[in-house]
């Protein structure tokens, strides 16, 4: 199958200046990683014809030799340009830059390396969630060691330059006409070795230890959520910058209601009396307590929405509202006056009729439908 066009793979003109190239091939090269698209080899495809388009054109040679030529200027097979790998040194630094994670460094120094991010699992009340708190927590720190003072190596003794990479932190591997360049497998990246660790942190030059964080928790956070806390991750190799802390929220379960977005919900049981006759009945709230007016022959499964009673949450301007569904209570453990008393009742109300009991004498309308014979 043949080649497809180079600047056509990029999406750039034949006169794109070399950023505009770099711009292109890193939008390309983030799109389409391996790592972003694990499984899906069309995306794998493509990311090696914009791997090599790339790494044709950010080379003005041969670039040069492309133009002229053609895929056959640079296809070392058909005895064009094959020699160097001068673009490639470019190449492996976007592609750090893109995908490395917080590398940093070069030349002739050890790699700087960004600290890994912490995650912290806290639960929370449902009160704590919509009002705001302020929480300590206990997270692993590290402080320099006062053995070696940071250095690693036992006291009297001192770190050596690492014999494999020289102290650069990195070793070039050739992979065919390209050379890439890679952390040092001896001393990875440090750039230098410890003969004789210090015994008290075993050669780290810095110590573990428990330190307490004071996070603010917003009034209306979710479960869920995250919050970050800049620089409180593990601390970074060779000077590098610390990493961050994600404190991921998990409400409680509430004993009386349950959260749906803002708003809340509550079932409020109610004696089969109260139902009947209706009256005011009191009803609690994140804030207090509210009355509901239960009007006459009020069903089980009515609904009465309090507005703003319920949390106003992190995106919102209002508050959510409150929702409390009537469950009538059915009463149990009657002694014998009380049995007495309710037959009294059943036996008046079935005197009554239907207009009683309307949700039942449709019910058995309907039913009746079942009954007919076909």
């Amino acid at each position: 199958m043949a080649k497809r066009d180079y600047y056509d793979v990029l999406g750039v003109s034949k006169n794109a200046s070399e950023d505009d190239i770099k711009k292109a091939y890193r939008k390309l090269a983030m799109k389409h990683h391996p790592d972003r698209n694990q499984g899906n080899k069309d995306s794998e495809e493509q990311f090696k014809v914009v791997k090599e388009a790339y790494e044709c054109l950010c080379d003005p040679q041969k670039r040069a030799a492309y133009d002229q030529y053609g895929h056959a200027g640079v296809d070392p097979s058909a005895g064009g340009f094959g020699g160097g790998a001068g673009g490639f040194g470019d190449f492996g630094n976007i592609f750090d830059e893109i995908f490395g994670g917080g590398r940093r460094g070069g030349g002739g120094g050890p790699q700087v390396y960004r600290g890994n991010d912490l995650s912290y699992s806290l639960e929370i009340s449902l009160e704590d969630a919509a009002h705001g708190v302020s929480k300590s927590l206990r997270i692993p720190g590290w402080e320099e060691c006062g053995t070696c003072h940071g250095s690693g190596a036992k006291p009297g003794t001192k770190p050596i330059t690492c014999t494999t990479c020289h102290g650069s932190g990195q070793v070039a591997q050739r992979m065919g006409p390209f050379a890439m360049q890679q952390t040092c497998p001896t001393c990875h990246g440090t750039g230098k070795l410890i003969p004789e660790p210090c015994t008290a942190c075993h050669g780290r030059g810095r110590i573990q230890k428990q330190k307490t964080l004071e996070v603010q928790i917003p009034a209306g956070i979710d479960s869920g959520m995250r919050i970050r806390s800049t620089g409180n991750g593990e601390p970074g190799v060779n000077g590098g910058p610390a990493g961050d802390l994600y404190v991921e929220i998990h409400i409680k379960q509430h004993p009386v209601f349950e959260r749906d977005g803002d708003d809340l919900h509550c079932h409020v049981p109610v004696s089969m009396a109260t139902a009947a006759l209706g009256g005011g009945i009191d009803v609690p709230t994140l804030g207090g307590k509210a009355e509901i007016d239960l009007p006459e022959g009020t069903q089980a499964g009515k609904t009465f929405r309090l507005r703003g009673k319920g949390i106003k949450g992190l995106r919102s301007n209002y508050p959510g509202d409150l929702y409390c569904h009537v469950t009538v209570e059915t009463p149990v453990k009657l002694n014998e006056e009380q049995k007495r008393l309710l037959r009294e009742l059943d036996e008046s109300l079935k005197k009554g009729g239907d207009r009683h009991s309307p949700q039942a004498k449709s019910w058995f309308d309907k039913a009746k439908e079942f009954f007919k014979p076909v």
